[in-house]
C-alpha cells in the first residue's frame, strides 16, 4: 500500500467476485423477502414468477403495484448492502448496474425471451437509481467522517 493513500489500488479479482456474489445474494434474498411480504398482504400464492416474471409488474392491479413497491423496497435493501459490502462510493454504480444486468439475464433465461414490458423496465431503472444513490450517499457519509487525530496524551518536545 502506498503511503498517504486511503486504500490500495491493487487489482483483486477475488475480492471483486466475492463482493459481487454477496451483492447478488443480498439482492435475491431481499427481493424474495419483499415479494413474500407483498404476496401475504395481497393474499396471493407465492411464486417464482413474481421474482423473475416481467408480466407481474404492472399498474393495472393492486398486486402489480405492490410488487413494484417491493422492488423499490428491495432497492433500499440493496443500497444498505452496498454500504456494508462494497464500502466505496465510486464503486456503487458499478455494483448496482451489475446486479441488475445479471437480474435481466436471469429473467431472460427464466422467461425464455427478453422482457418487453415498459412497466418492468421503468421499475428496474428506478430501482437501480434508488440503489445507487442510497449506496453512494451512505458510503460517502462513512468516507467523509472526521478522523480523530489526538487519541492519547500529547507529548511536548
Amino acid at each position: 500500500m502506498a503511503i498517504g493513500q486511503f486504500r490500495s489500488s491493487v487489482w483483486d479479482p477475488v475480492l471483486i467476485v466475492s463482493q459481487m456474489m454477496t451483492m447478488q445474494c443480498v439482492f435475491y434474498v431481499g427481493l424474495g423477502f419483499c415479494v413474500c411480504l407483498v404476496d401475504y398482504i395481497a393474499g396471493s400464492h407465492r411464486s417464482l414468477h413474481h421474482l423473475f416474471g416481467y408480466q407481474a409488474l404492472h399498474f393495472r392491479t393492486l398486486q402489480g403495484k405492490l410488487l413494484m413497491a417491493a422492488s423499490a423496497l428491495n432497492a433500499l435493501i440493496g443500497g444498505l448492502g452496498l454500504w456494508y459490502v462494497v464500502q466505496r462510493t465510486k464503486q456503487c454504480w458499478d455494483f448496482s448496474g451489475t446486479v441488475y444486468v445479471i437480474h435481466v439475464i436471469v429473467c431472460c433465461f427464466v422467461n425464455g425471451h427478453f422482457p418487453d414490458s415498459a412497466s418492468w423496465w421503468l421499475t428496474a431503472i428506478v430501482c437501480v437509481i434508488i440503489m445507487t444513490v442510497l449506496g453512494e450517499f451512505l458510503c460517502m457519509r462513512t468516507e467523509l467522517k472526521a478522523i480523530p487525530l489526538s487519541v492519547g496524551s500529547k507529548v511536548d518536545l
